[in-house]
């Protein structure tokens, strides 16, 4: 059975048991949070236990490492249709010890996708429109830092209304022990 058979088949047996009953709930968050972690798998059940939010409660929006690597791409859209629509008013952003893109070698990840068939000229073409391949795979050293830059990025955004607290945090994958690094309440304050 191939994975996606699996899930249908679970997936039958849930929505004829009724088991999404159990986790109604509309679209806005009740915490009126919304938070950005990484997708890491030890994140998936360990970061809402840690910080006591349950469906309903949040927005989600996962990316590699917690990043926001672009002020105008589809995850800052995500956090403005938050604010803006589903009545959020306070962003954390959730990076995490050891991950994986503090380890991104972009060179070694191009040799990667050369060997799964992505060619030198598509990669050419790419790099001939604008994009600078290695610098947009690149990942960083120190997940502080970069949750401070998504931090800055989010709360110094054109179109992200004053009165948002943007927080920033580190969590142990092995502990759920949260780290504050950025706490937005100060700087609604100055």
């Amino acid at each position: 059975m191939s994975l996606l058979e699996e899930i249908i088949t679970f997936n039958q047996k849930f929505v004829e048991e009724e088991e999404y009953v159990k986790f109604t709930t509309d679209k806005f968050p009740d915490k009126k949070l919304l938070i950005l972690s990484c997708m890491d798998t030890r994140l998936v059940e360990l970061l809402p236990k840690s910080m006591n939010v349950k469906n309903g409660d949040v927005k989600f929006v996962k990316t590699a490492g917690a990043t926001v690597s672009h002020p105008f791409g589809s995850v800052m859209r995500s956090m403005l249709v938050a604010v803006y629509e589903l009545k959020t008013d306070e962003i954390f952003v959730v990076g995490h010890h050891d991950c994986g893109m503090a380890a991104i070698n972009a060179d070694v990840m191009i040799e990667e996708m050369k060997e799964r068939d992505i060619t030198t000229e598509t990669l050419n073409t790419i790099e001939n429109s604008g994009i600078d391949v290695k610098k947009w795979l690149r990942g960083f050293d120190d997940v502080s830092e970069s949750v401070k830059n998504s931090v800055n990025i989010i709360k110094n955004h054109p179109l992200m209304p004053k009165g948002i607290a943007v927080h920033g945090l580190v969590i142990a994958p092995d502990t759920g022990k949260l780290d504050v690094i950025v706490d937005g309440y100060i700087d609604l304050h100055k």
